[in-house]
């Protein structure tokens, strides 16, 4: 019985601590780098709201419709000048 009064008492106390940990941080961060709320499911946003998408960019210059176009002009250009 005293047992599993300990083993209760470590849960509770267990539970709490990791509560606190996402409430606040850890300690020894700065700012809410570390620590703080996140994304846990089913709690809400901290002050800073919601974030807003980006708009999609390109990745890379293989993704970038302007750098095609200019890179096959190029090309072309090339090749018509070594064949003349």
């Amino acid at each position: 019985m005293k047992f599993l009064l300990v083993l209760i008492l470590f849960a509770v106390a267990t539970y709490f601590l990791v509560r606190l940990v996402q409430e606040r941080g850890l300690p020894g961060t700065s700012g809410s780098g570390g620590g703080g709320r996140g994304n846990l499911p089913g709690r809400p946003k901290g002050p800073q709201g919601p974030s807003r998408p980006r708009p999609p960019a390109p990745r890379g210059p293989d993704d970038d419709d302007d750098f095609l176009r200019e890179l096959d002009r190029k090309r072309r250009s090339e090749r018509d000048d070594s064949d003349s």
